[in-house]
């Protein structure tokens, strides 16, 4: 019998996942019933409801992420409450086609039960990852509402 992974387990994973480009695994950590919210982004959707909306999304990134990004400074901290843990860490952003670099912070609030993520609220610097992507014209585009 394979034991329960901890929310610390579960988010190390995450990130491993996602620093590694594996997105095509990621939403095997999320609950049937999983919601995400990612509570600044700029343009699209803020909130994820489902394994398999989260699935969708994460093969969305597998395929239009032209950037690699690697997790530095990552701090877990423990709430008293055993299911919720608040990570802070800065993404090292580097372009594929114009070998630019960038720094980009993070901060998640996760609830893990039972070993899956059930609840997510996501804090990324999304201006650092638009500039990093070369994505800034298309940014102020959509946020102009054209």
């Amino acid at each position: 019998m394979s034991e329960t992974l901890s929310p610390r387990e579960v988010f190390t994973k995450l990130l491993d996942g996602i620093g590694g480009g594996r997105f095509a695994e990621l939403a095997d950590l999320y609950a049937e019933d999983a919601v995400v919210e990612i509570v600044f982004a700029p343009v699209g959707p803020r909130r994820f409801e489902g394994r398999s909306v989260i699935r969708e999304r994460f093969m969305e990134l597998a395929t239009s992420v032209p950037v690699e990004l690697t997790p530095v400074n990552v701090v877990i901290r423990e709430t008293d409450d055993p299911e919720v843990i608040i990570n802070e860490w800065n993404h090292q952003v580097r372009h594929r086609a114009t070998g630019r670099t960038y720094t980009a912070a993070n901060i998640q609030v996760l609830r893990v039960r039972d070993g899956l993520i059930v609840s997510s609220r996501d804090y990324h610097d999304h201006l650092a990852l638009a500039v990093a992507g070369g994505n800034l014209p298309q940014l102020v585009e959509a946020l102009d509402g054209n």
